[in-house]
């Protein structure tokens, strides 16, 4: 039986790592969860290690769950690790115990730690404990993004749910995948939800074994993608969105259709737009919804 874990903490949609010191014993300098020896049933006691070394009360703390042990390498010892995760209601850190750094990092950067801003230019990947990103897997989940075929992206989420409500050799990953989601702004692509890599290439059959390759998904792209770089897609745009005072626009609906107007107002918050018709010998201003309209020309061209 496991007598030691390694505690998540997340707030949001960011989970906090913390930095041994380098006189630590084990793995110096080395970023991982909150590391702790106990028995991981009891919750209390890691919820008291996890005030203990990051300064967050209890009160501050949601157990969410936990997940099977794994063999993590000590030296010339192995291990038996049980992840935890729990929700904090503050983003609040003091480090304390053998921990002297903390930083609260979107989990599609957990194995390399890199800051959001310019991680493609800040050097190497930070040294981390040993299967960090495998431990918070089994108690969280990644995003991966599979590629498409341009305009196939609903069929292609249509087959996945299909075969994750199936019976068949995949019953076995079903707990392991959490959602599946086309974003309307971003064709050839179709993000996935999911505890780790081979889950999804399974899913998908790219990994061999029984299940048919996927109609129209190529692959999975290399990496877990960080939810920062995803969610900007995923949220729905207002339809004034791009839309100002003096741009030309074309009308594609209403008895107007294909009338050039130009744009005399912006209600963002009814997403329509007041327009007067370039045409007309007498410019009377028309409403007009913002999705019935096309920038055609820009006010600051």
């Amino acid at each position: 039986m496991s007598d030691s874990f390694i505690a998540f903490v997340r707030h949001e949609d960011k989970v906090l790592l913390m930095q041994r010191s380098d006189d630590a014993v084990d793995f110096p300098d080395a970023w991982d969860g909150i590391y702790g020896i106990t028995d991981p049933t009891d919750i209390d006691a890691i919820t008291t290690r996890i005030e203990d070394v990051t300064g967050i009360s209890a009160a501050n703390l949601t157990f969410v769950r936990s997940a099977e042990a794994r063999g993590l390498e000590f030296g010339n010892r192995l291990n038996d690790v049980t992840p935890v995760l729990f929700m904090s209601a503050t983003t609040e850190v003091e480090p304390s115990s053998f921990y002297t750094g903390a930083e609260w990092v979107d989990p599609g950067y957990i194995a390399t730690l890199q800051p959001e801003s310019g991680a493609a230019s800040s050097g190497p990947p930070r040294y981390t404990i040993p299967q960090l990103g495998d431990l918070y897997g089994d108690v969280a989940s990644y995003l991966y993004i599979l590629k498409t075929t341009m305009g196939q992206e609903e069929k292609v989420a249509s087959e996945i749910q299909a075969r994750l409500s199936g019976t068949g050799s995949l019953q076995d990953i079903q707990s392991e995948i959490f959602g599946v989601l086309c974003a309307p702004m971003l064709r050839g692509f179709v993000f996935v939800e999911a505890s780790a890599l081979h889950h999804v290439e399974k899913l998908i059959g790219r990994a061999g074994g029984r299940t048919t390759p996927l109609k129209n998904c190529r692959k999975v792209l290399p990496g877990t993608s960080p939810l920062g770089d995803v969610t900007p897609y995923l949220e729905p745009k207002a339809a004034t969105a791009g839309i100002e005072e003096g741009d030309i626009v074309e009308i594609r609906a209403s008895s107007f259709k294909g009338e050039r107007a130009r744009v005399t107002n912006v209600a963002e918050n009814k997403e329509e737009v007041t327009v007067e018709l370039f045409d007309a010998q007498i410019p009377i201003p028309i409403t007009i919804r913002a999705d019935q309209v096309r920038v055609t020309q820009r006010v600051d061209e």
